[in-house]
């Protein structure tokens, strides 16, 4: 008797392990084919002299662009702004290059974004809008309002990823190699993602989010929902991954902006605790727009902020 179940174990392993496969594919599936139809809900491919980009709008009244950050497209982009529409907003939320819908160019500059902007603020029919830029969505953002000033009536830099003087201290630890790379894998695996989701789901708040899971703890229970649908509406990771990796190597690369030529009111709004070290690159001093005695861009720095979406 002994001997027969001493042999029937590893079958019946086996047959364990087979099942736990079964259920955890069948359960990423779901969850991808759910987050899949979250991600195109909404969104519309809209031909403009610059190609294809995706977007959407809601509301009425005046225009404003917003640009969303890494991990994020046109779903990203309403989700954060999408409530100013009962405001007498019209919100426009597209998808930057590489990102859901829009296609990644041959030239994927910040430049080449910025007009990209325009090209849909043409296909619209919209003269001027306001320009709101989240994280790895400034630099494009910034670069309409200097390369285009005649199209922004304001802009918007919220936690903007953008130039650091060499001499200027970092703000937050640089990202090490091992941590950069385990990121690139995740992003480059709808799977791998999930299973980090599942698994290690701190962790993925700490590094992608770049907000510290005990901070997160003492959060409403509203605000930690909205931390978590931020998280999860990464998926499908694998239809981001060529902005992702493009945003990536413009962090990079960023070089200084003539910040002086900037026409338009401007607020940017840097945190001090910023994990993934954007406040080192915030503008200083203030930019004074020419022909205005007062300055344009207002700073507003908040002693530690945390980050946590609101």
């Amino acid at each position: 008797m002994k001997l027969t179940l001493r042999r029937s174990m590893p079958v019946l392993l086996a047959l364990l392990l087979v099942g736990a496969a079964v259920l955890i594919g069948w359960r990423f599936n779901h969850d991808l084919a759910l987050a899949t139809a979250r991600a195109a809900q909404g969104g519309v491919l809209l031909p403009t002299r610059c190609g294809l980009v995706e977007y959407q709008q809601a509301g009425t009244g005046v225009p404003l662009l917003v640009v969303h950050g890494s991990g994020g497209g046109h779903d990203q982009g309403m989700a954060f702004a999408g409530t100013l529409a009962r405001h007498g907003v019209r919100v426009i939320a597209m998808s930057r290059f590489g990102y859901l819908g829009t296609p990644m160019p041959s030239d994927a500059s910040v430049a080449a974004q910025a007009d990209a902007h325009v090209c849909l603020l043409d296909a619209l029919g919209i003269g001027r809008a306001a320009v709101m830029g989240g994280s790895a969505g400034a630099p494009s953002a910034l670069q309409m309002a200097i390369r285009h000033p005649d199209r922004v009536r304001a802009l918007i830099l919220l936690v903007p990823l953008a130039y650091k003087p060499a001499a200027r201290a970092d703000s937050a630890p640089p990202m090490s190699a091992w941590i950069e790379a385990t990121m690139m894998r995740l992003i480059g695996s709808d799977f791998l993602f999930w299973a980090a989701l599942h698994v290690t789901r701190d962790q993925a708040i700490k590094v992608v989010l770049a907000t510290p899971p005990a901070l997160l703890k003492t959060a409403s229970p509203s605000e930690q929902a909205r931390v978590n649908a931020m998280l999860e509406n990464i998926l499908p990771v694998s239809s981001r991954a060529k902005g992702l990796i493009s945003d990536t190597a413009t962090g990079k690369h960023l070089a200084p902006a003539p910040l002086e030529s900037i026409r338009a009111p401007t607020l940017v709004i840097s945190a001090r605790d910023d994990r993934y070290g954007t406040y080192a690159g915030r503008s200083t001093p203030p930019v004074k727009s020419p022909g205005r005695s007062s300055s344009a861009s207002i700073k507003a720095v908040i002693p530690g902020l945390d980050m946590t979406p609101r």
